[in-house]
């Protein structure tokens, strides 16, 4: 990335900005931004405030992430009014800096509108708002601002802004709408490739969980429509004669410590085949025993999310690991029928994900009963054929995590050099004209991207 030469910049005298342009200014927040406080307006569509997306109508965003949003009936008289190119503080804005409107509408009280005066660009301080180094900045305000918890006007009025010309901001904000939008096409490419190894994954267990490996071998009629036969020398067994023990969580939240020996295993923490240790959030031994009372888990022991959008998937306690079930959680100890990685894997598959999602209720957080999960009916072969499977699928799993992980790196490295170009652009560190001119993008690229 070519740097602006300290010839034609000067100190800022603002510890977050640094060196800036030498035709540059700076202000403070509340000379370029003013709080809108009116209310909503007749007509007006009801908004939301997305780090993903902005700030877009409900409808939309329900589209996108396909579920629908609560619309605020009762009180809708408290929502506040917001006009296009107005900038929004939400609830994580604290995490992911300021949204973006180019919708008329309303939106909830709880969050703070802001209005650019004529000075201001909006498209260059939409990226600026959304830079590393500005949310930092916004962060350091308050040592009372958490995840969850309200910031305020107050909090924004406190960081200093740059103030390129009008030229400058619309040409650095042109500069990354083009920039960005070529980085964000690589990233949903590579995106596309995971989930079409992900879903080819997911194809590979269900066939071996359902068919086995000799697609060839006599069949008979398994009673089920979505999968209606099975080899003929396998049976059909309810998950719950399988096991020696059906343990739920304690439906309570746990107490996590940051500094807590245990890892306390949530829904969020476990993937098809693997549970995540180290995001896992922790407890201390207070809390650990308390949250085994039911049973302690134990190596081979299979996990499994019984609640939310991530219900339906199994993993196995990992060798040598101390852990309990967060909440959302379950666990199955095997009987002398089962492998517990054929287990595990059966439940991985899309015959037990379908036969339980007949009986899913909640819309946009789905629920099973544990009636249901303990009746799940699993294809079971031999005890020597369970053997074989579960090698194969383990093979296959090592291959695809390995090829998983290596396009994830270069998503992270993609996102790291999207960060790093938007914080350059918008405080002044390259000068776009120049960086564009160059070729730096696309050499950039190039080297990031990697052979899959």
């Amino acid at each position: 990335m070519s740097r602006r030469s300290d010839s034609v910049s000067k100190d800022s005298g603002v510890e977050w900005l640094g060196r800036i342009p030498a035709h540059w200014d700076v202000r403070q927040s509340k000379r370029l931004f003013s709080e809108r406080k009116e209310r909503l307006r007749e007509g007006d569509q009801q908004l939301t405030a997305s780090q993903k997306h902005g700030v877009i109508p409900q409808s939309e965003y329900g589209a996108l992430e396909g579920h629908k949003v609560v619309q605020v009936i009762t009180g809708a008289e408290i929502l506040k009014h917001v006009e296009p190119n107005d900038f929004v503080i939400s609830m994580r804005s604290f995490q992911g800096g300021l949204e973006y409107s180019r919708h008329r509408g309303c939106i909830s009280s709880a969050y703070v509108m802001l209005v650019p005066n004529g000075e201001v660009s909006p498209g260059f301080f939409r990226h600026l708002f959304k830079s590393s180094r500005y949310i930092q900045a916004l962060q350091a305000t308050s040592n009372l601002v958490r995840d969850g918890q309200a910031m305020r006007f107050a909090n924004f009025v406190q960081v200093p802004l740059p103030l390129p010309p009008r030229d400058d901001q619309e040409r650095i904000a042109d500069f990354l709408d083009r920039e960005t939008a070529r980085i964000d096409l690589l990233i949903e490419k590579k995106q596309r490739f995971t989930n079409a190894v992900e879903n080819e994954y997911l194809n590979r267990i269900s066939a071996l969980v359902t068919v086995g490996a000799d697609q060839d071998a006599p069949s008979k009629p398994s009673g089920y429509p979505w999968h209606p036969t099975l080899p003929e020398h396998w049976n059909v067994v309810r998950l719950k004669f399988l096991c020696q023990r059906i343990v739920d969580c304690l439906h309570e939240t746990p107490m996590h410590e940051d500094d807590g020996e245990y890892p306390s295993i949530r829904t969020s923490d476990v993937t098809r085949g693997a549970v995540n240790i180290s995001a896992a959030k922790r407890v201390d031994k207070v809390q650990y025993k308390h949250r085994i009372q039911r049973l302690e888990p134990q190596e081979g022991d299979v996990l499994y999310t019984r609640e939310g959008e991530r219900f339906g998937l199994a993993a196995l306690v990992p060798h040598g690991e101390k852990l309990c079930l967060g909440q959302r959680m379950m666990m199955f100890r095997t009987n002398d029928r089962v492998i517990p990685a054929y287990l595990m894997w059966s439940l991985n598959g899309s015959f037990a994900y379908n036969y339980l999602k007949q009986d899913v209720t909640g819309a946009t957080s789905p629920h099973l009963n544990i009636s249901d999960i303990r009746n799940v009916p699993v294809f079971l072969p031999p005890i020597e054929e369970q053997r074989s499977l579960v090698a194969e699928l383990n093979a296959d799993f090592v291959k695809k995590t390995k090829l998983v992980s290596k396009t994830n790196a270069t998503i992270d490295r993609l996102k790291e050099y999207r960060s790093a170009l938007i914080t350059a652009a918008v405080t002044g560190q390259i000068d776009v004209a120049s960086h564009s001119k160059s070729g730096t993008t696309e050499r950039r690229l190039d080297a990031l991207q990697e052979k899959i």
